[in-house]
């Protein structure tokens, strides 16, 4: 599989996934609450853009990240499937 912003061949497992998003969110402020987060990647998780479990097709980003971010919103191409 290659990364989608840089076409670079990526080949993480779930737990390199998980510590890669562990480490950038330890960066962020604005996040949301475990109830929205788990709803989001709820939706994430029944997409058929989803890549190898982890990664958005369409904006590149791993979901658990994306989907912890307040201030970030799906980016389904005809329409966002977070409803809240």
């Amino acid at each position: 599989m290659s990364c989608k912003g840089c076409n670079r061949k990526t080949d993480f497992s779930s737990i390199q996934v998980d510590e890669l998003v562990k480490e950038q969110l330890a960066l962020e402020e604005d996040l949301v609450d475990d109830a929205i987060f788990e709803h989001r990647l709820d939706k994430c998780n029944q997409c058929t853009a989803l890549l190898n479990q982890t990664t958005c097709s369409y904006c590149g980003c791993f979901v658990k990240f994306r989907a912890r971010l307040a201030y970030k919103t799906c980016p389904f191409p005809s329409g966002e499937k977070w409803d809240i």
